[in-house]
């Protein structure tokens, strides 16, 4: 049996899978966790990648690496990291996202260029900060990588050794146009004050990156979101809601997208074809805040949730707890709206809570939707998608039957298969078997779900007049 590894390194976790390279049968699993914050040594990624792969890892034919998209991680001449890396959720470079648009001259020129506006998450606005904020750490970096990028190096022995990355990782970053496949060093030079440093090798979707000390071939690797949609499988079609920690809708396309609204990213994806993208800071995240202020497990908060009225009796709440991407509004706080004697109670601030969440990311899939991208079919994964509440809030509030896959480590699945596919150097990507679990149609009655998101909208009228 062929052995091939996928790595999913996320903000939080690093989570290796082992599968079978033919049938996609998962054979193996191993954790990690990661230092929590918004600048991480990378040399954590890599321990923990280490500690999680002990063991294991020499036991495969082939390995690849997806990993939180955006993160600056810099390197001095002898490849020793300049500073710790900033991540993707990093929102102190909302400033110099701002200035780079003007200095560009409008969003649609940076939509044109790169098919994204920059926004505090992408690494072109992360750049801009470091040489305004700490001139110095930028005189000394030498190379810029992505996480994913990082810990591939490091998989073929760092060092002397190229550093290499991927089509969807690299249309992250802000300096990358997905549509002519090559960097835009006038939009680095630009972002970092006239300074170039060197960039990783963008690699081929089943281009091998090199082989690690004991033989085993590493693939390229890709974007913890690119990832996904290789472990989905997606078609032409397809949109996906993931509730992480972050939210993101994205979906499959066969065509490009610039949307000059900075709302959707147009990425790449890990086939050749694009993933127009749209992300925001605030899913699951809410859900874990609310159940710790009422002092009760998540399953107690789901439960209480399921108990008020849908609605929540008019309770709105807007989930911008760690500000906002998607609306661009990085300096908003959280805010409840509708409070009155009668819906000051655990139940309804609970409802509030599952709803507003799933609001946003109905707000999401309409700005995939806007840009003419086509969406038959309405994925639903990632920790939250797990609970059967979510689950029928969604279908109800996206007003969409929603096909909810069996619930696994589809980013670190996705990388099992690109490390498959790196085997065999086929033209496509080998056909692992999809698995749903359940698909969830909204109620016969329409008018609640599109109530909720009418009570929602006026409360985002309030905050910023959109």
């Amino acid at each position: 049996m062929t052995r091939v590894a996928g790595v999913d390194s996320s903000t939080q976790t690093c989570k290796i899978v082992v599968c079978d390279a033919e049938t996609g049968t998962i054979l193996e699993r191993a954790r990690a966790p990661h230092p929590d914050g918004t600048e991480v040594p990378a040399e954590a990624w890599w321990a923990a990648l280490c500690a999680a792969g002990d063991g294991l890892l020499d036991r495969v034919d082939a390995i690849a690496v997806a990993g939180q998209q955006h993160g600056l991680v810099t390197l001095d001449r002898d490849g020793r990291p300049v500073r710790d890396a900033l991540l993707w959720n990093d929102i102190r470079s909302a400033g110099a996202a701002e200035e780079l648009i003007a200095e560009l001259g409008s969003p649609l020129a940076w939509a044109e260029a790169v098919g994204s506006v920059p926004v505090a998450a992408f690494t072109v606005a992360k750049l801009r900060w470091l040489a305004d904020h700490e001139p110095e750490n930028a005189d000394r970096t030498d190379r810029v990588l992505l996480p994913h990028d990082y810990l591939t190096w490091r998989l073929r022995g760092g060092g002397d050794t190229e550093p290499t990355t991927d089509r969807g990782d690299a249309s992250g970053t802000g300096y990358w146009s997905p549509v002519t496949g090559e960097y835009r060093n006038d939009l680095l030079a630009l972002a970092f004050r006239d300074r170039i440093p060197r960039l990783p090798r963008v690699l081929a979707p089943a281009e091998p990156a090199g082989h690690t000390s004991a033989g085993v071939l590493v693939a390229a690797g890709t974007g913890d979101n690119a990832g996904a949609a290789l472990g989905l499988g997606l078609e032409p079609g397809d949109a996906v809601i993931s509730l992480g920690t972050s939210g993101t809708a994205f979906a499959r396309s066969t065509t490009s997208s610039a949307d000059d609204t900075g709302a959707v990213a147009g990425f790449a994806d890990a086939t050749g074809a694009f993933l127009p993208l749209v992300c925001t800071l605030n899913a699951a995240r809410v859900l874990n805040h609310a159940a710790d202020l009422l002092g009760i497990t998540m399953d107690e908060f789901e439960s209480l949730a399921a108990q008020a009225p849908p609605g929540a009796d008019g309770l709105v709440l807007l989930p911008y707890l760690a500000g906002e991407r998607t609306p661009n509004l990085p300096h908003a706080t959280g805010s409840l709206h509708g409070l009155r004697a009668e819906t000051m109670r655990p139940g309804h601030l609970a409802r509030a809570t599952f709803e507003g969440m799933l609001c946003n990311m109905a707000d999401a899939l309409d700005r995939l939707r806007s840009t003419g991208v086509p969406t038959r079919r309405v994925l639903l994964i990632g920790g939250a998608a797990r609970s059967a509440l979510v689950r029928t809030l969604a279908a109800q509030i996206f007003d969409t039957t929603v096909t909810v896959p069996e619930p696994d480590e589809y980013v670190a699945i996705g990388a099992a298969r690109q490390a498959a596919w790196a085997l065999t150097g086929t033209p496509h990507p080998p056909r692992w078997p999809a698995r749903t679990a359940a698909e969830i149609t909204p109620a016969p009655d329409h008018a609640v779900g599109r109530g909720i998101r009418a009570e929602y909208q006026r409360a985002q009228e309030l905050l910023y007049g959109d």
